[in-house]
């Protein structure tokens, strides 16, 4: 186990429509865009940042993923700091590698890889220095995060012992079953669950912090994309909803009020 858990730390929408998607976020979310043209000769990436620092990136799905069948969709990193070492534990331990590690010029080392149950994440070992975790309320950033998974038990297992997550308790939802949230690090939490027969392959859903969710819900639509569920109020005494961006990538927010 690591001595310190590894979180989430950033965020990446694959996407049919760079600047559709740019406008969308930066209504909904409040992100303000910024392009990273740091690499020359690399594909054009937009960063979102909140007011705080940046929260995610944006870029075109590649043309081999869509092809493969991949649709436009959000990915998170993992913050690592050996790569290769947390790809080869992550393979022992019965997760797929999608793509072997490799360097990102002027940015650090990757590799996109899936847990055992087929849930895909990326690792990153930036080049830059470790910056703090934020509040897990900032407005912008990723207030919770989401899995849906076939075995919630063995994926539990998984993520603890390869990352250090502790578990923050648990919830009966019924016929939903158990939910089992999580701790990743101070200001890093979520939960996972069985997936619902409507998700056909178990995947990570983000929510990104929003002041009033009945406010964000209607920039959401009045931008195109489509509410899925809610707004519901959770158990944190929190809002949600789910949403579809108009490219067809899934995302959710969160709100301290209605």
């Amino acid at each position: 186990m690591p001595n310190s858990p590894q979180p989430f730390f950033w965020y990446e929408l694959m996407t049919t429509d760079l600047d559709a998607a740019e406008a969308f976020y930066a209504a909904v979310v409040g992100w303000r865009a910024e392009p990273f043209d740091k690499t020359p000769g690399m594909p054009r990436y937009i960063v979102m940042n909140s007011s705080v620092r940046g929260v995610g990136g944006l870029m075109t799905l590649p043309e081999d993923a869509a092809k493969m069948g991949m649709s436009p969709a959000w990915l998170g990193y993992i913050y690592t700091k050996d790569v290769d070492a947390s790809t080869k534990a992550l393979k022992e331990a019965g997760g797929a590698v999608h793509r072997a590690p490799d360097d990102i010029p002027g940015v650090g080392r990757f590799a996109v890889v899936a847990d055992p149950q087929g849930a895909t994440f990326m690792f990153l070992q930036p080049n830059q220095p470790e910056q703090p975790p934020v509040p897990a309320t900032t407005p912008g950033h990723v207030g919770w995060h989401e899995l849906y998974t076939s075995d919630w038990k063995a994926a539990f297992e998984f993520y603890s012992g390869q990352f250090g997550w502790e578990s923050a308790g648990q919830f009966d939802m019924g016929e939903m079953g158990i939910y089992q949230t999580f701790g990743a690090g101070p200001e890093s939490g979520g939960g996972m669950m069985n997936k619902p027969p409507q998700i056909p392959v178990p995947v990570w859903l983000f929510y990104f912090n929003v002041d009033a969710i009945d406010a964000a819900a209607k920039r959401v639509a009045d931008n195109g994309g489509k509410i899925l569920m809610g707004p519901m109020e959770v158990p944190s005494a929190q809002w949600v909803v789910q949403c579809q961006d108009p490219q067809g990538a899934h995302f959710a927010l969160l709100a301290p009020v209605r």
